[in-house]
């Protein structure tokens, strides 16, 4: 809360940072022993790396094909204002980063069909095919190896004045507005909910999915964007030099612009200009002053190295460390363990007694409509040869609360993910609330209101407990797909109220700005929870949320369970049946596969089949 009253105090110091730093380059830089094409370089490369930081430092997204577009952007500009007859030059900037991100929406439908090492291999293969396209199929509009001489430089007739920007730091002051404005829509794009979610798809994109997001729809949208600055840089980069030269397709283009925001610092947005000032300094420092020639290289490869090695958050996240650690405005301790407890009543006792009960929200009450909400029919799972599942039926009624017990190697845990439509079953038939969602995404299904938590905490390690709420929150309120790019995330209505009650519902207001890398165990257990909750689920399934705890941590997550219970419908899979026979209703167990016997706690405790399936015999385990 601290936090965000002081960004709502001022909302645009960055900006206002951003614009005074580039209002007196010009006056300092000359005195560092930086020339002025120098200057409108780092410019031209931080503006191409504001596009990539989206895609790659808060996406995730490692491209190295951005020359692909950096190229496609700069001549479609350049041929449209020496071979077309076109005057206007900021008209072709736009049109060739118009062309740039038209050309990144087809190759992403094409790149992004693969995660990981492989979209990375087919944006360079893809590269490479735009450099070979260049300089043979189209050489007659690109210039082949010529490329495209006599660009002109920007000049605009304002009626009473006419405004040219020439060269030098003449035309630095035009480069600096754009990249100003650059920087000013990518502010508003990571702070908007869109970017929060670029931020969850880098963390978790499982996750992302599971809580309801489109996730293929938000990477798209970033290779978009990334793909749209580029093509505006690489027209910057034709009227710089009053040449667009064939090397934008080269992919040592795209490895530069790597490297210069992991220098700088990915996924700080500043961090490709910071990169490509220490990258150009450094080249002509070493080159002109040193007279190191082609091995001014090997020196730039060693500071890279020292700098990945030393500082992983690159420049500008290791000077942001510095100042949390100067300032002592770094994240709280996590809290400490609570030892075992000797003697498990006195503990609840005490766990009740700081553990606050709170109500839902209005229109969450328990559901009590006649009839099944969830009908599986003939539910089979194949690998092969093996079978996880056979021909499962289960049906769960409107406000029920259901228990599936059954020894390890079930088929439990296949059976949830058939039912939330993670994986598709081999036969058989999944309703919901009437509609047939059997072969659906796991995206779909959460949006109708059928969602679960994992065995495996999915949490979304590098954000905070409240922006992981928001994560799943954002889901509900915006559906799995919307393009606000420029919509503040405060601004999204009944999302703080959702956020605010989840956090208490799950014991974590205390912890809300905490990194989820600093809690304890049995809390992110709880938000394993409330990432599900968040998305209001009407059919809430919990695999294993008892795991691995300690004996007060099960405890406390009893109580918790027993408070969203009282509202929602529940199925719960758990080892723990004492805890687990306390809050269910009913019991399906299974075995092997198959739907052993349903019925109540009770009658699974006592029953004998039960006991010689689940324990081998041992009878008088299951009842204690």
């Amino acid at each position: 809360m601290p936090k965000q009253a002081k960004s709502r105090q001022l909302p645009y110091l960055i900006e206002i940072l951003t614009a005074a730093g580039l209002i007196v380059a010009p006056v300092l830089l000359p005195h560092l022993g930086f020339a002025p094409n120098t200057v409108n370089r780092i410019l031209v490369w931080g503006l191409f790396g504001l596009g990539f930081d989206i895609l790659f430092g808060f996406t995730g997204l490692l491209s190295f094909g951005q020359s692909a577009f950096y190229g496609t952007g700069g001549f479609v500009a350049a041929w449209l204002l020496t071979r077309a007859g076109f005057g206007n030059v900021l008209g072709a900037l736009i049109i060739g980063m118009i062309a740039a991100a038209a050309t990144g929406y087809l190759v992403g439908l094409i790149a992004l069909r693969r995660t990981g090492i492989y979209f990375a291999m087919i944006t360079v293969a893809i590269a490479e095919v735009f450099f070979f396209v260049e300089f043979n199929p189209l050489a007659d509009f690109t210039g082949g190896e010529n490329g495209l001489p006599g660009v002109p430089t920007p000049s605009f007739d304002l009626g009473f004045i006419t405004l040219h920007f020439t060269d030098g730091w003449s035309l630095y002051q035009f480069i600096a507005l754009c990249y100003f404005i650059g920087i000013v829509i990518a502010l508003r794009i990571v702070r908007s909910p869109v970017g929060a979610i670029f931020s969850a798809i880098r963390d978790n994109p499982l996750r992302a999915t599971a809580v309801g997001h489109n996730i293929h729809g938000y990477k798209l949208t970033a290779f978009v964007i990334a793909a749209a600055y580029a093509g505006f840089a690489g027209g910057l980069l034709g009227v710089l030099q009053a040449f667009m030269p064939p090397d934008a397709f080269t992919f040592d283009t795209s490895g530069q612009l790597v490297m210069q925001t992991a220098i700088g610092g990915r996924g700080t947005l500043f961090g490709p200009l910071v990169g490509a000032a220490v990258w150009l300094f450094l080249q002509d420092f070493l080159q002109a002053a040193m007279g190191l020639g082609a091995a001014w290289k090997l020196v730039l490869g060693v500071v890279f190295v020292a700098l990945v090695c030393f500082l992983r958050g690159g420049i500008v996240g290791g000077l942001i460390n510095l100042f949390g650690f100067v300032t002592g405005k770094r994240a709280a301790a996590p809290a400490e363990e609570a030892p075992a407890v000797a003697g498990q009543h006195a503990a609840e006792a005490e766990i009740a007694e700081r553990t606050p009960v709170v109500p839902a929200p209005a229109g969450t009450k328990r559901d009590h409509r006649p009839g099944p909400i969830l009908q599986a029919t003939g539910l089979t799972k194949r690998y092969g040869g093996l079978v996880a599942n056979s021909d499962l039926d289960f049906s769960v009624n409107h406000g029920e609360l259901r228990g599936i017990i059954g020894p390890n190697g079930a088929g439990k845990s296949t059976f949830f993910k058939m039912l939330t439509c993670e994986i598709a079953p081999t036969s058989g038939r999944i309703v919901f609330e009437g509609r047939d969602i059997t072969g659906q995404r796991i995206t779909d299904v959460c949006q109708l209101g059928l969602t679960k938590s994992y065995q495996v905490n999915q949490l979304f390690a590098g954000l905070t407990v409240r922006q992981n709420l928001t994560i799943a929150a954002l889901a509900k309120l915006r559906g799995k797909f919307r393009l606000d790019l420029f919509r503040k995330l405060s601004t999204v209505k009944g999302l703080s109220r959702q956020v605010e009650h989840t956090l208490h519902l799950v014991n974590l207001a205390a912890r809300a700005d905490t990194p989820v890398a600093e809690l304890a165990y049995g809390e992110k257990r709880r938000l394993e929870i409330g990432l599900a909750l968040a998305t209001s689920p009407r059919l809430l399934l919990l695999d294993e949320p008892l795991a691995g705890m300690s004996p007060r941590e099960r405890i406390e997550t009893v109580r918790l369970l027993k408070a969203i219970a009282r509202d929602r419908t529940m199925i719960i899979i758990d080892h723990d049946m004492d805890s687990l026979f306390e809050l269910v209703e009913r019991v399906t167990v299974l075995q092997e596969g198959r739907v052993l016997l349903e019925g109540t706690p009770e009658e699974i405790r006592t029953n004998a089949a039960v006991q010689e399936a689940y324990l081998g015999g041992v009878h008088g385990e299951i009842a204690a």
